[in-house]
């Protein structure tokens, strides 16, 4: 199931992140243009991968396992680079660092609870903060070389604290139902009792 349309797209996202990475190292317009481009290009590929797998019956564990990983990376691989090539700067770090924070505190939280055979559903404001996320950080990648006329780096960098405050929210909300599964599930055996009913 690894080379199905739905993976190969999925694969995608984690292959461009270099070329991404590399056209930071070129100052010049057309690879922030470029850059952007392959970027917009990988979150197109988010929806449609999901989207394809589930209308084509092709949903796989791998597909399951990588879609989240590959996002990640993307999107933490961006930011990094925008702060290192400081067109994030000051307080503009914060959102991006909560940004980072959250999406940490959501993976070990989704490993957790698979342990408890438990889902945690992605919800529509989760949604929308993926969705605000992707777009501003598609204007803090062309940043100044975009047109004198465009604002883009403004509006790239309002965008990202908004997508900070819907990450904040939608985090801590992952967070308190996942506190509900955490607290009703039982308490791990440990090795002695184990021992004790396999001997009894």
């Amino acid at each position: 199931m690894l080379t199905s349309l739905p993976n190969l797209l999925t694969l995608s996202r984690i292959a461009v992140i270099p070329l991404v990475v590399g056209l930071f190292y070129v100052p010049e317009a057309w690879a922030a243009y470029t850059a952007c481009a392959l970027y917009a290009a990988a979150c197109i590929t988010d929806w449609f991968d999901g989207y394809l797998a589930r209308a084509w019956a092709q949903e796989s564990v791998i597909g399951k396992f990588l879609d989240p990983i590959a996002d990640k990376l993307l999107v933490a691989a961006t930011l990094i680079m925008l702060a290192g090539f400081h067109r994030l700067t000051g307080l503009s770090i914060l959102p991006a660092v909560v940004i980072l924070l959250r999406e940490v505190l959501v993976s070990g939280l989704r490993e957790y609870l698979a342990g408890l055979h438990v889902g945690v559903p992605v919800t529509w404001l989760a949604k929308w903060k993926t969705t605000i996320q992707m777009i501003a950080l598609g204007f803090l990648i062309v940043g100044d070389y975009g047109p004198v006329e465009v604002p883009v780096t403004f509006i790239g960098t309002v965008g990202l604290w908004i997508a900070a405050a819907l990450t904040f929210y939608t985090g801590w909300d992952y967070m308190r139902a996942g506190m509900t599964h955490m607290m009703a599930a039982p308490p791990p055996k440990s090795p002695a009792a184990r021992s004790a009913r396999s001997a009894g």
